[in-house]
């Protein structure tokens, strides 16, 4: 069953254009960290929803009637959890987190949570959920303790070369094509601002292959309406320590990806 709740505190997107973004428990709060007020300490996920706030932010600013926006649903399928509901809301409200709603499901039902509420990118700290949603052709990214400490000035998002954006690699279509869509979206977004002084960042890494496959990708993502401003082609080199430099926010690659490379 599942069941999912409006955050009174916060304005509501408008469902057809927002981006919906799904976080669950886990990434958001420490489930074990809990002080006296029946409020739950910030997790992992606290940079990227900073920095999905000020992308809004911006682009309100930009044009205050805009509604291509980051909406963010909190999401748990742990039963201890759906039990102090309030606790959770009480600690979205005291630490000031732009979460548009709240989902509760089983873990049978937590592939139709995601589906019910039109979830086009997917963030958790369980490998096994990650699989499973990508499996159901829902993107999904892993997060993990580097993403606690990346910067909240900049939406940084590092595109991997493989099924995401090449045509011909080996990938479900399900799953290629709600991987595209969610770079597309995410491209519309990027053009609202400038060369400069942009809320986005988007970085393409391509592991093998020398420069003409990562002109290739350039070429897919452009084909997108995706517009790269930085690329490295590895040329077989391991990707930890550009990542380690790079500090993105989520890794998008064929199904998902951890942040360590």
């Amino acid at each position: 069953m599942v069941s999912t709740v409006q955050n009174s505190d916060v304005k509501q997107k408008n469902e057809d254009q927002a981006v919906v973004v799904a976080v669950t428990f886990a990434a958001v709060f420490d489930a074990e960290a809990e002080d006296d007020r029946d409020v739950y300490r910030l997790g992992v996920a606290l940079p990227l929803l900073q920095v999905l706030q000020r992308v809004n932010e911006r682009l309100l600013e930009e044009n205050p009637v805009e509604h291509q926006l980051f909406d963010i649903i909190l999401i748990t399928t742990e039963t201890r959890q759906q039990q102090q509901s309030s606790s959770i809301i009480t600690s979205t409200r005291h630490h000031g987190l732009e979460v548009g709603r709240f989902c509760f499901s089983s873990e049978d039902d937590f592939i139709e949570s995601l589906a019910q509420n039109n979830v086009q990118l997917f963030l958790t700290t369980d490998g096994n959920e990650a699989l499973r949603a990508t499996q159901q052709g829902v993107p999904s990214a892993l997060l993990d303790k580097n993403s606690a400490s990346c910067p909240s000035d900049q939406l940084r998002v590092v595109l991997c070369q493989d099924a995401t954006i090449q045509p011909d690699a080996d990938s479900s279509g399900a799953s290629k094509k709600s991987a595209q869509s969610f770079l597309t979206r995410l491209g519309q977004i990027r053009q609202k601002f400038g060369m400069f002084n942009s809320p986005l960042c988007f970085t393409i890494v391509t592991s093998c292959g020398g420069k003409d496959s990562c002109c290739s990708a350039l070429k897919s993502l452009r084909s997108l309406g995706v517009s790269v401003d930085e690329a490295y082609c590895l040329g077989g080199a391991p990707r930890g320590p550009i990542l380690s430099i790079l500090r993105p926010h989520f890794l998008l690659s064929d199904g998902f990806s951890q942040l360590e490379g």
